[in-house]
Formats: structure tokens, C-alpha cells, sequence
């Protein structure tokens, strides 16, 4: 099967998202006036197709701050009958392309720290760090793949001309300390048990452990699912002010249901 990667700019393409975006997200689609308006004027949207048939997508915009532009990368979705086949990566290549051509060196975008599947592919494969966590962004949220959790989000940072991902820079030469203990529910899942009261100062990175599906998890034991956000909300504020960034996730071995991310002193990141 061969995938089109490639860039949307006329109104009837921008036609073609809103029946993909309602599928995966299950609520009501972003105006299609709006992303129109956005491609026009800085933003950028990428289709991925199968054939003629759109089966993914990534949506940016432009965003300023304090004297600097940036591109706000706001959604990207995959059918769900196409997931798993490493769509999601190629389309955020074609947005790294296609937003260093028109000047910008920075991508900017959100999403979930206990989805880690988003988080390998945002940290690990696209080399992308985050440093900030954002305690209930969207507030309550009803559709549904947030539903029933408060809204946290990791805030990436994806320098897209840096070393880090320029020459695809990992921490291979850290010794990562592991704070938190893990044990199993009757039903086998995984939880914390217990944290470190104190994080060893001059550490230089820890390994911070995340369910491997949440979404499952948020069904079956939605109460362990809200004391995981309730625990690494805990854990990354701290170490997120103490000067560390998550620059990895890895997947666990040993351990059923269980990834860690991986972090490490933010200057220690070449960027």
C-alpha cells in the first residue's frame, strides 16, 4: 500500500477533513472557514491519502510569543482503520519540510503524557522535548478520547533545525534512576506504589513510568486511571521546575502495560 504525503491548500481539499476529523475525535469539527483562513496566512495542513481517499491529517498554525513566530501544531488524526502503519510520523516530516521553507524553526503542539504512544512518537522517533506541563489545559472535556480525566498536557517543544533533531541526539551515555515502584491491581494493572520522598539532587536523568494504554485502562479501572494523572502530574511538575525535560520514551521488557519516559537536565540537550 502506498500513502501520499502531501500539502493541502484549496478550499475543496480543506472540505476533505472535517468527515475524518469528527471520526477520530468524535465531536464536532473545527470550522472549515477557520483552517482555510489559517493556510492562507501562515499555518500549514498535510493529507495523507490513500489513493484518493484522506486517511490522516496534521492541521499548525501560526503562534508569537514574546517576539518570536512559531507554528502551532493543533491536531493530527489518523483513521483508525489505518493506525499503527507509522502515518502519523510521516506527517509530521512533511510539516517539518514544509515549515522550513517558509522560515519557521520551531513547532510547538500538545498532547496527553499518559497516551504513550503519542509520546514515543513525539519524543523518541520525531526528537521532539518537553519541559512544560499544563495542568488541566482544556478543562472537562467530552469527547471521545479525553472524556473522564482532567486535561493535562505535556507542551512539546520541536526545534526542528537542532542538533537534537538534526542528528537525531538520545541520551545513551545517562544512567537513568528510577523513583517510582510499580505493582499490579488483582486484575493486573499497573500502578504506582510508591514515589521517592525526594528526587536525588544532580541526578543526571530519570526513567518516570506511564501505562502503555490508558484508554483501556480509563474503561476497565477508571479510578487507578485518574490516580495515574493525579501521581505524574506530581512527579513531572517537580522535575520539569527542577530543570529536567522528557526527551524519551522507552518501552519496558520486563514489565507488563508499563513505558518509561526518559529525562534528563535540559541543558544538557543540544539545541
Amino acid at each position: 500500500m502506498e500513502i501520499a504525503i502531501r500539502k493541502l491548500t484549496t478550499i475543496e481539499e480543506v472540505h476533505l477533513i472535517k468527515p475524518l476529523e469528527e471520526k477520530v475525535w468524535q465531536s464536532a469539527a473545527v470550522p472549515l472557514h477557520q483552517l482555510y483562513t489559517a493556510i492562507q496566512n501562515g499555518g500549514l495542513l498535510i493529507g495523507a491519502f490513500d489513493e484518493d481517499r484522506l486517511i490522516g491529517f496534521s492541521y499548525s498554525f501560526p503562534g508569537f510569543r514574546n517576539g518570536s513566530v512559531f507554528l502551532c501544531s493543533h491536531m493530527l488524526g489518523i483513521d483508525p482503520d489505518y493506525r499503527s502503519q507509522g502515518i502519523g510520523r510521516k506527517l509530521k516530516e512533511k510539516q517539518l519540510i514544509e515549515a522550513e521553507r517558509m522560515g519557521y524553526e520551531l513547532i510547538v503542539w500538545t498532547f496527553d503524557p499518559l497516551e504513550s504512544r503519542n509520546a514515543y512518537l513525539n519524543l523518541a522517533k520525531l526528537h521532539g522535548i518537553c519541559s512544560t506541563y499544563l495542568e488541566n489545559w482544556y478543562g472537562e472535556m467530552a469527547d471521545g478520547l479525553n472524556q473522564g480525566l482532567p486535561s493535562d498536557r505535556f507542551k512539546v517543544e520541536w526545534w526542528i533545525r537542532s542538533e537534537r533533531v538534526q542528528s537525531a541526539w538520545k541520551p545513551d551515555e545517562i544512567q537513568f534512576e528510577r523513583p517510582c515502584s510499580i505493582s499490579y491491581t488483582a486484575s493486573g494493572q499497573p500502578q504506582i506504589r510508591e514515589v521517592a520522598g525526594q528526587f536525588r539532587p544532580g541526578a543526571d536523568g530519570y526513567e518516570i513510568p506511564v501505562p502503555s494504554n490508558i484508554q483501556q485502562l480509563k474503561k476497565t479501572e477508571p479510578s487507578l486511571a485518574y490516580d495515574w494523572r493525579m501521581q505524574l502530574r506530581a512527579i513531572f511538575q517537580q522535575l520539569f521546575a527542577d530543570g529536567y525535560a522528557a526527551v524519551g520514551v522507552r518501552r519496558s521488557d520486563s514489565e507488563e502495560g508499563i513505558c518509561y519516559y526518559q529525562l534528563v537536565r535540559r541543558g544538557t540537550i543540544p539545541l
